[in-house]
């Protein structure tokens, strides 16, 4: 389930280029074969943009969707694929970055293995929870499991501070759950129940093959759901999650353990191994309030079913094939996956989740050179210049709030490709053949360097993402953007391309993650990344009903069947995909202007670079999903679907009613525009 909530996350959007060759084949960039241009572009230009893709493309049947990041993917799959059976091949001259990553492939390739061990090397892990004797002890087994991987009860982590951006802290928070959000368990329309029928399912499944009778499994399955429907309905919702202020709840640790103290906090903390601290930020105050009283009611040995029951679903896929398969049927039930991945493609993806900064040091030796990286940062000052103008034009905002703007445009960080220091792994045992064990040795040293951080000064030169990855981020508590070197491919760009084609996807994506800085969530922290009000009041009125004219929009594009989206849940990325193709245009605009030789404005396969550029910007969200996973997505996604992120963007866009020449009144001339940045 691990892997399915990483999917449900999907995208953060950005994009570029790969330089160096690889032996994996490219994925498909800008083509004008994608569009059909039977359907007028004023109408649906969504359609008109990507028709022909969407007829000549099938999601592939071990996947949810097929969109660019899923063509990207696969690509890279590829490409760390041949990196990593190299690696596997136990040779003397393998140095030791070369055995880890091989190592931890070639133990989770070795599916024989699996299945002749069963549920064996979990059977320690397991009698342990068992012995447990009363509550105290009970907490003690969930710090445990959490620092091997199970999402038990609650969180615990570091994060930087949200008043003192420079200082990590403590935080606990709300979670728990097996399902991806609070609403499956909620909500009473068919879907959602049908969907808590497949929960039971699976989790009757799993118990029977961890050696429970039928009888006994079933009730085990019972009692899994009814804790975690009360864990549910004591969570904050996804929307209000969005406001950082619901999430700002700094208390000392005294205040903390007062606050629920069946959770037995103190030994928690201590049990993880948490650095000394005084204070810690309590994500859901009323969470832990809630849920104090059902660990009070719930019997110990119903809690430690639970705790059996997470521990079992975080490494279901790495045990034998049954257990592979019962995990697979539920991810199936949400995502309408026809199939499950090739087993090298789930080895890939779980070597670069253990380990993806070991294998990204290969993975950027063969595709991405320091060209690419200088490339990058031109193309994002380009943009920043751009934002920067755009803010300084702005009509509805004053002079005092411009000039903070600016300061914290100014102070964003651009983070390209890959970290400039590499994390050190030499302390993480990887031993070929122990894929359970290097799983949980794996999720281990993750969780205690998380945990070390606790207490010392922010390290603003670490990323949130491992170089293979398809995605890109802002974050505001570093204010920075960070694109790694998995994404920096066509068909966001491509050096065959034009500037306009160019402009249009990663333009846009380099402008969609600037525009998160100043977005209904990033505007609440300063340039050092403290949540802190910069607004005047009147701005922030202002800035407000614009955005509420975003979210307004939005919620009434319809996902699938009757389902239509949460314009507040996606208000974030709608506004950073409106501001951001904003200003990518106008950098374009600006390019043009200055290019001396006229050629930057001349037609080509009969159409404007304006044109070109917003059916580039199209190409990038050219998208088929499957029914249960847009279904999935409305819950559980703040980024609108393809259709939306492209249509939602131009139908506000004066700009688009110029270069298409559409007139007032059709579907893509929205008739009272939205308009932040």
């Amino acid at each position: 389930m691990r892997t399915l909530k990483v999917l449900l996350a999907w995208v953060s959007l950005s994009a570029l280029f790969v330089f160096g060759q690889s032996t994996a084949k490219s994925a498909p960039g800008f083509s004008i074969d994608a569009i059909d241009k039977t359907v007028d572009p004023c109408v649906d230009f969504y359609q008109y943009a990507c028709g022909n893709w969407i007829k000549n493309n099938e999601i592939p049947a071990d996947r949810s969707q097929v969109v660019s990041f899923v063509e990207l993917d696969e690509r890279n799959k590829a490409t760390l694929r041949d990196i990593l059976e190299k690696a596997a091949v136990d040779s003397p001259g393998r140095s030791a970055l070369e055995q880890k990553i091989g190592d931890y492939y070639g133990a989770c390739m070795d599916e024989k293995a699996a299945d002749t061990k069963g549920l064996e090397p979990l059977k320690g892990e397991l009698a342990r929870i068992a012995e447990v004797k009363d509550k105290s002890a009970l907490v003690g087994a969930i710090a445990h499991t959490r620092m091997i991987g199970a999402n038990a009860l609650f969180s615990f982590y570091s994060n930087s501070d949200l008043h003192n951006a420079d200082q990590v802290i403590a935080y606990i928070d709300q979670g728990g759950l097996t399902l991806p959000d609070r609403d499956y368990y909620l909500k009473d329309d068919p879907k959602q129940v049908e969907m808590r029928k497949h929960l039971v399912d699976y989790v009757t499944q799993v118990f029977t093959l961890a050696g429970q009778s039928p009888d006994k499994a079933a009730d085990s399955a019972q009692t899994v759901l009814r804790i975690e429907t009360v864990l549910a309905k004591a969570e904050m919702d996804r929307t209000a999650r969005r406001n950082p202020k619901n999430r700002d709840h700094k208390m000392s640790r005294d205040e903390a353990v007062a606050l629920a103290p069946n959770f037995y906090l103190s030994r928690y903390f201590s049990d993880v191994q948490a650095p000394v601290f005084s204070e810690l930020n309590v994500s859901n105050p009323e969470f832990f309030k809630q849920v104090n009283g059902v660990i009070e009611t719930e019997s110990l040995d119903s809690l430690k079913t639970y705790v059996s029951w997470h521990l079992l679903d975080s490494t279901a896929p790495w045990l034998s094939k049954p257990f592979v398969d019962a995990n697979f049927k539920m991810q199936q039930a949400l995502t309408g996956q026809a199939e499950i991945p090739a087993r090298w493609k789930r080895c890939v993806d779980a070597t670069d989740d253990a380990i993806g900064e070991a294998l990204g040091q290969k993975y950027v030796e063969v595709t991405f050179g320091a060209e690419g990286k200088q490339r990058m940062l031109k193309m994002v000052d380009a943009l920043e210049a751009s934002l920067d103008q755009d803010i300084r034009t702005l009509p509805w905002m004053s002079d005092e709030t411009k000039k903070q703007a600016k300061t914290k445009l100014e102070a964003i960080r651009n983070k390209i490709g890959y970290p400039d220091v590499w994390r050190d792994y030499s302390s993480l045992t990887v031993v070929r053949g122990d894929l359970v064990g290097n799983v949980l040795r794996a999720n281990e040293f993750e969780a205690k360097r998380e945990i070390a951080k606790i207490s010392k000064p922010l390290d603003r030169k670490e990323w949130g993402m491992t170089p293979p990855t398809v995605n890109a981020y802002y974050n505001g508590s570093f204010n920075e953007i960070v694109f790694p070197a998995g994404i920096l491919q066509p068909p966001f760009f491509d050096r065959t391309m034009d500037d306009a084609v160019n402009f249009g996807g990663i333009g846009v994506v380099i402008g969609h993650e600037l525009t998160h800085g100043f977005d209904d969530q990033g505007r609440k922290f300063d340039p050092k990344g403290n949540l802190r009000d910069w607004w005047t009041e009147q701005d922030g009125k202002e800035f407000e009903k614009r955005a509420s004219c975003i979210a307004d929009e939005y919620s009434n594009f319809v996902s699938v069947d009757d389902l239509k989206l949460n314009g507040k849940l996606t208000l974030g990325e709608n506004t950073a995909d409106n501001g951001g193709a904003r200003i990518a245009l106008a950098a374009l605009e600006q390019m043009i202007a200055q290019d001396k030789t006229g050629k930057a404005g001349e037609k080509i396969d009969g159409y404007t670079p304006e044109q070109r550029f917003f059916l580039g910007f199209g190409r990038v969200w050219c998208q088929k999903m499957r029914p249960e996973s847009a279904r999935a997505r409305v819950l559980t996604d703040p980024h609108s679907p393809g259709r939306y992120r492209v249509n939602g963007v131009v139908q506000n866009m004066p700009e688009f009613e110029k270069a298409w020449g559409c007139k007032s009144g059709q579907p893509m001339v929205a008739q009272n525009a939205c308009h932040v940045w």
